[in-house]
């Protein structure tokens, strides 16, 4: 009959304790003239019978600990006690389990804060969603202005507080904006893939450098999306409520200039100061420097000079602002429901394994009064 580990341990300490007074005894009775040599001899017998069962049981015991402790040790993700690297290493069970089309063990869920017990769930963890999804990013400019969050079923006022009478709003165009379109924003669920490319020598990589590697591409996926729906200027069909450039449901008024300078001055000028006061211009590069090349007339200054110094407001560029795009950004918002899945896929074309987020999310304009696009005067 096999002893298990409790066992051993028991007569381990049993054997060393009976060792120990033996050889006591033989310390006290080798330094006894009465003793005779033949009880020091059996006495040195029994202390080599001793050593030689305890050393056969420790030998019994060290192997069964060592392969209790291997099953132990197989069935963990992280063997390391800081916190934020056993995040990382979570996340790295997350991907090689799902690229491996095995069950997600459910001390991952619960490290990354999602206590799927099944080890079959598809719901992408708290930690990971967070960090894919809603963490700022700055590849998407809006990331930084917007408003983002991670509600599902979100529903929201427009305007973020109301007073006792009802003529309280200054900017008639937002009162008239909250009277045809009521006062609240209720978001819905869009649904979109983001594919990272993930090849066997990451796969078979550090933890951190294979979560770095799959989170940098979901997140410049996430944000290039935002991105592209914000400023579509042909909307997908379902999606014109998501784009500053759509006339048919958002309907942003349109303030023309001669030129792209004076129409983005005009633009400005003609938000009410409710929105002018913290409004952003985004706008792409090259439209800057043209403005920049007209303005200086071959006055270098200007080239050094800050562009809110310039246009009056604090710019930011992005090429995806076919129009420049003018106001108080606080009022365009994304929100992801939280029912965001993942998948493992291949690319048949490259051979290359994929990992597949599948998210749900929308983008709000709360106020298209709080907005402006600036165009040119056709000639």
């Amino acid at each position: 009959m096999t002893m298990t580990l409790f066992e051993l341990k028991q007569n381990m300490a049993t054997l060393a304790e009976q060792l120990g007074k033996t050889e006591k005894s033989m310390t006290q009775k080798a330094i006894d003239p009465k003793v005779s040599t033949e009880e020091l001899n059996q006495l040195q017998t029994t202390k080599a019978d001793l050593k030689q069962r305890f050393d056969l049981l420790k030998e019994q015991h060290d192997a069964l600990e060592a392969e209790q402790k291997a099953k132990l040790e197989k069935g963990k993700f992280s063997h390391t006690d800081d916190p934020k690297q056993k995040v990382i290493d979570a996340k790295a069970q997350l991907i090689k389990k799902t690229m491996a089309k095995e069950a997600v063990p459910s001390e991952v869920f619960q490290t990354l804060g999602d206590d799927d017990t099944t080890g079959g769930g598809k719901f992408l963890p708290k930690t990971v969603a967070n960090d894919i999804l809603v963490e700022p990013l700055v590849k998407n400019p809006l990331r930084e202005n917007s408003v983002i969050t991670n509600i599902p079923n979100l529903e929201i006022p427009k305007v973020s507080f109301t007073l006792d009478d009802d003529d309280f709003i200054a900017d008639m165009e937002t009162a008239k904006e909250l009277k045809a379109k009521g006062e609240t924003v209720s978001f819905t669920r869009h649904k979109f893939k983001v594919y990272a490319g993930v090849s066997e020598t990451v796969l078979l990589g550090t933890n951190t450098n294979l979560v770095a590697t799959v989170e940098n591409a979901l997140q410049s996926g996430v944000a290039a999306k935002e991105r592209k729906v914000a400023f579509a200027e042909m909307p997908k069909t379902g999606e014109e409520h998501m784009s500053f450039y759509d006339e048919t449901v958002v309907n942003i008024k349109r303030v023309e200039g001669e030129d792209l300078y004076k129409a983005i001055k005009a633009a400005i000028a003609d938000l009410h100061e409710d929105y002018r006061e913290t409004a952003k211009i985004f706008m792409r590069y090259a439209d800057y420097l043209n403005i920049i090349e007209t303005l200086a007339n071959g006055n270098a200054t200007l080239y050094t000079a800050q562009p809110e110094q310039i246009l009056g407001k604090p710019v930011v560029f992005t090429d995806a602002a076919v129009d420049p795009v003018i106001g108080a950004f606080s009022y365009s918002h994304f929100n992801y429901d939280i029912g965001a899945q993942y998948e493992q896929d291949k690319d048949v074309k490259t051979g290359v394994n994929l990992f597949v987020v599948t998210a749900w999310f929308d983008h709000q304009i709360k106020l298209s009064s709080a907005f402006r696009i600036a165009t040119v005067v056709s000639k």
